[in-house]
């Protein structure tokens, strides 16, 4: 039993940081009303963690082979645990949001040094196994976080979704300096220009997407981040080219198969989970549900994930990666198509959801298990780390951006309709509407209008979700079929006078 407790450290710290990626869905209506906080602050509380870990998870890992794996692990567990309690003691939404920020921080960290850990730990078949039971508890985190969130949030409070962490966290770090052993320290050159040109680039893109939606797309500052996104990327394009020990080696993008990973990753998450957020205000401000009933309404998708990936998922490994991955985010996508094609009228209700949800799960299924190994296996084994890292960073990458721009076409249809409706303070209305406010706008809304008050935030919002459901669908199309046809082998012509018997299908490289 001994010899699993690394395992049970590691998967510790797996589970929070990927528990808190979703487990603040359900609580974002309770929050709103505690903190009287408006709907880009909303989108900043799921957004700037998803966004951390995505900017600094390639270079921590850089920075952890200097200071050692273990302490880099130590480091980011009491990071994060120290950022839970201040998510949970948050009296503004400034403070939520700064915190959750760090807590980022402190889940790449813990991130970054999962595969060594489990390499420095297990050998052998045992190795196999350890990779095995992570894998589980990386896809149960899914189904975890939001059934977990609406149960601290609807039996104790929205801040028991932070302060539940520090238990765990305090046990993998002692479990942690007890049981793992420290590995080896390499004395490879940080690429600080990298870090710090991508992590403004991803910063800026955001805080653009989330600001056009309140101050339109012309806004200066609006404006200003996108022309500095620009700069960045090109920028970290260039550093990345000229420095010796680059975070990302850009010349691993002419290989096909890890390109299309790359792609796959980004979009997994901005079409399969993202518009879920603006799923769980609906259901929560608008139809009524407690967050128990929401994030069990989102269940089917986790469920039928590990089903398929349980069952099918091991069929289509191999030469068979570029159908699971294609096939799968192109699933992702009819999913959301499902979902925007059953929300229709105020009247809606979560079934609409359902048939969606469980598309889309099938189709995380095929592809999430395959995406790092395709990515790894198109690299050599000593940029296997490199690739593994660099598929994580598009995943978070695509759910936070992912987040920002349907949100921005979440809360624009939700405006458009209520300014056509005639409603006194529309702005305002609408901005209360898409923060989960929803009561609070029926509240005070007078007598007489009140019944044209209900029917108009149940159709803006349904309406809204339909439309961001319907751009995370067409994503999730288009996606897959670029994504299948660049890892998908290449047949090349066999030189005059090659071997008849010869393999005449390669990767495409």
């Amino acid at each position: 039993m001994r010899k699993w407790l690394p395992l049970l450290t590691i998967c510790t710290g797996t589970l929070m940081l990927l528990v808190d990626v979703t487990i603040v869905n359900v609580a974002l209506p309770d929050m709103a009303v505690n903190l009287r906080t408006d709907f880009s602050s909303l989108q900043w509380v799921v957004d700037i963690y998803a966004l951390v870990l995505a900017a600094f998870l390639l270079g921590i890992g850089s920075l952890a082979d200097r200071l050692g794996h273990r302490s880099a692990y130590v480091a980011g567990l009491s990071l994060f645990a120290v950022a839970s309690a201040v998510c949970g003691f948050a009296g503004n939404s400034t403070v939520l949001v700064a915190a959750r920020g760090v807590q980022g921080l402190g889940g790449a960290a813990m991130f970054a040094t999962t595969f060594a850990l489990l390499n420095s730990s297990y050998t052998g078949r045992d190795r196999g196994t350890a990779y095995g039971l992570w894998g589980a508890v990386s896809g149960a985190a899914a189904a975890i976080g939001p059934i977990a969130g609406g149960l601290l949030t609807e039996h104790l409070s929205w801040r028991w979704i932070f302060f539940v962490n520090l238990p765990f966290a305090v046990a993998a770090i002692v479990l942690c300096l007890v049981v793992l052993g420290e590995s080896d320290r390499h004395r490879s050159p940080l690429d600080l220009i990298g870090i710090a040109t991508f992590t403004v680039f991803a910063a800026a893109l955001t805080y653009g997407l989330i600001r056009a939606n309140e101050h339109g797309w012309g806004d200066g500052q609006v404006l200003a981040a996108f022309g500095s996104s620009i700069v960045m990327l090109a920028g970290f394009v260039v550093a990345e080219l000229c420095t010796e020990h680059p975070m990302l080696d850009l010349g691993l993008l002419r290989s096909g198969s890890f390109a299309g990973a790359l792609i796959a990753g980004f979009v997994l998450s901005a079409a399969a989970f993202a518009y879920l957020t603006y799923a769980s205000i609906w259901l929560q401000s608008v139809r009524g549900l407690s967050p128990v009933q929401a994030g069990l309404a989102t269940l089917p998708l986790a469920v039928a994930t590990f089903v398929t990936s349980a069952s099918i998922g091991r069929l289509l490994h191999g030469s068979r990666n570029w159908l699971a991955v294609g096939l799968g985010i192109g699933l992702t996508g009819l999913g959301g198509l499902l979902v925007s094609w059953q929300l229709s009228g105020a009247n809606a209700t979560w079934t609409a959801l359902l048939p969606g949800l469980i598309v889309s799960g099938v189709g995380v299924g095929l592809s999430a298990p395959t995406l790092s190994s395709t990515a790894m296996a198109a690299v050599s084994p000593q940029q296997g780390g490199m690739a593994a890292g660099a598929v994580n960073t598009a995943r978070q990458l695509g759910f936070a951006l992912g987040i920002a721009s349907l949100g921005t076409i979440f809360a624009a249809r939700i405006k458009t309709l209520v300014v056509e409706s005639g409603a006194p303070h529309a702005s305002g209305t609408a901005g209360a509407i898409a923060g989960g406010q929803a009561r609070a706008v029926l509240a005070h809304a007078p007598e007489a209008s009140r019944a044209a008050t209900d029917h108009l935030v149940h159709l803006s919002t349904v309406d809204g979700l339909r439309l961001a459901a319907l751009v995370a669908g067409i994503l999730g199309i288009v996606g897959g079929l670029v994504a299948g046809l660049l890892i998908r082998p290449r047949k090349r012509p066999d030189p005059a006078g090659a071997d008849e018997t010869a393999p005449r299908h390669t990767v495409a490289v």
